[in-house]
């Protein structure tokens, strides 16, 4: 037994039929099928991804002072 083929090969994947259709792809949040490349390969369609990674918030790359009161208690001129 030990030097018997095996009658599958545990590295190849099966191959297609020429002439079939694609495997179906189904989105892993709510089964819908999946036609886009991106969408195929993370498994999940646009509107599931938005749900699961939302967008982070605007980050404002440049930052300005602005004129403030002085919050009370941290008077540089009052000695104290």
């Amino acid at each position: 037994m030990g030097d018997e083929p095996l009658a599958i090969s545990i590295d190849s994947a099966p191959e297609a039929a020429p002439g079939s259709r694609p495997r179906r792809i189904t989105c892993r949040l709510c089964g819908r099928p999946l036609t886009g490349s991106d969408s195929r390969r993370t498994g999940l369609g646009p509107t599931c991804d938005a749900k699961l990674h939302p967008p982070g918030p605007e980050i404002r790359t440049r930052r300005h002072e602005m004129e403030q009161d002085t919050l009370p208690g941290m008077d540089p001129s009052a000695t104290g």
